[in-house]
């Protein structure tokens, strides 16, 4: 390359037109034989008319709100509450007496929830804790018509309540079999979220059953077998009816997890008409008991008990002169059967047993020393209930395991060795033992002594087991489990 300008001779020029004219004439055949073109404006409205014109399919959803909603309320709830007009009137208060500092005055606090009517006579079931401590009820209906309402009989025990209003021929849901419910199956919320958005409906599935344990805002219940749902549920929907796709009532919506999204919890509908049943012929709800402290089995305690992978629940605690004590079931006995049902889940049982008539003769199926043995208890009044004897602790010699240095008791007891001692780090002290509780037994086999402790702890160890220690604190035993490899 020197830098002049490259001449081309005039064939080259014709030849490269001749391509591109070639080429356009064979797009625009291939173009034709392909359909391609455009469609006008005109076709382009048409086509779309053709597709708008067939009809939209209903929402199976409309049938059950049409049907359900007229009967579901908002409850509007005045509660008496005394409030200091000072910040620091409890400071005055603690120095100069109930007159002392500033005045103190009466108010009515406003809450809101939701209910829904189960008769066309005004029976209302709720929460508990929407109407706990009213001081005044307003129940208003989806048509805007207001009742004054007065409280029936409430459960605290299962957040149930039941409330009346004067009225007839009113709307109704019909109650639905919350045993027949699966996972998956449709579930559709309805209330008055925010105490603002009346008449709100959400949709979602029933996400779990059985759900125990939870923390309740404005009172925990005793008794917990919730439903999940993924049906949005807010504050305000407290006490309304979660649907079945039928309409009828599967639960009442009675919780959320404020940490996280489309968790909502529903008490299931057998247990609340249960209770409601008793609310509206007594004012209160009767149940029964065995007189039994119970711990939930795990896996890792059926095999330090040498039962690996059987379910059942365990007995740490036998009241004195209780139902069960009369019967002859002891500590450390599996409950595996109740009335001839499988027994796996604590809840689950201490629900059946409170719901069966007290003077019920029940059968029970236990397992004792590795063998399946029935026993018939008579079931009392729950109010009618013994306080279990409290084993003291003192003090003498030592012995270390597991993180844990013991000390024989010397009272008159039957047996048991003092925690004085817990390594920081140990298993013992991830499963929270302190200094001063009481070990009664290692596995099933009572503790006489620190060298029993030692003895029964070494054999769990070769073993490959967990141990498996009952542990009393201030009078309160339970099974605490770990692991001795560690």
């Amino acid at each position: 390359m020197d830098g002049k300008p490259v001449v081309r001779p005039r064939s080259y020029f014709v030849g490269a037109a001749a391509l591109i004219m070639a080429g356009v004439i064979g797009g625009l055949g291939l173009s034709a034989g392909l359909n391609l073109q455009r469609n006008s404006n005109a076709t382009s409205a048409e086509l779309a008319a053709v597709t708008n014109s067939a009809p939209i399919p209903e929402s199976p959803f409309v049938s059950v709100v049409d049907r359900a909603l007229p009967a579901v309320v908002f409850i509007d709830v005045r509660k008496k509450a005394t409030e200091s007009a000072d910040p620091n009137d409890e400071f005055m208060r603690r120095f100069f007496g109930e007159g002392g500092g500033t005045s103190r005055r009466q108010q009515r606090v406003p809450s809101s929830g939701s209910g829904f009517l189960i008769d066309p006579n005004g029976r209302i079931i709720t929460n508990n804790h929407v109407v706990a401590n009213a001081d005044e009820i307003t129940v208003t209906l989806n048509d805007r018509r207001q009742f004054k309402a007065k409280v029936v009989g409430a459960d605290p025990e299962t957040d149930v309540a039941v409330i009346q209003v004067d009225g007839k021929n009113l709307p109704f849901l019909p109650l639905g079999d919350s045993d027949k419910l699966r996972v998956g199956d449709w579930a559709i919320a309805i209330g008055n979220p925010l105490g603002e958005l009346r008449g709100s409906v959400t949709v979602g599935i029933v996400s779990a059953q059985g759900r125990t344990n939870l923390n309740i805002f404005g009172g925990t219940p005793e008794y917990q077998d919730f439903i999940q749902t993924d049906a949005s549920i807010n504050f305000g929907n407290s006490g309304g009816p979660l649907c079945n796709i039928r309409g009828e009532v599967i639960g009442i919506n009675t919780a959320i997890n404020t940490s996280g999204q489309g968790i909502g919890f529903a008490v299931p509908i057998n247990l609340a008409r249960h209770v409601a049943e008793q609310l509206v012929a007594h004012g209160t709800v009767k149940r029964s008991m065995l007189g039994v402290m119970l711990a939930e089995m795990t896996p890792e305690m059926a095999e330090g008990f040498g039962l690996a992978g059987q379910q059942g629940v365990l007995i740490q605690q036998v009241m004195d002169n209780s139902p069960a004590a009369r019967a002859g079931l002891e500590r450390n006995d599996i409950i595996v059967e109740y009335q001839g049902q499988p027994v796996s889940d604590m809840q689950k049982l201490r629900l059946k047993v409170a719901d069966t008539p007290s003077g019920t003769k029940v059968n029970l199926v236990v397992i004792r020393d590795g063998k399946r043995m029935p026993f018939a208890v008579t079931l009392k009044d729950k109010d009618d209930r013994t306080a279990a004897a409290q084993p003291e602790a003192p003090q003498d010699d030592k012995a270390a395991l597991g993180g844990l240095t013991v000390r024989t008791l010397r009272e008159k007891i039957d047996s048991g060795v003092m925690v004085t001692d817990v390594e920081d780090g140990s298993p013992a002290d991830e499963r929270g033992l302190q200094p001063g509780d009481i070990i009664e037994q290692v596995g099933q086999t009572p503790v006489k002594d620190e060298e029993t402790f030692t003895r029964l702890m070494n054999a769990q160890k070769r073993a490959g087991r967990p141990a498996v220690l009952f542990v009393t604190r201030n009078g309160n035993g339970q099974y605490v489990t770990f692991r001795l490899d560690k």
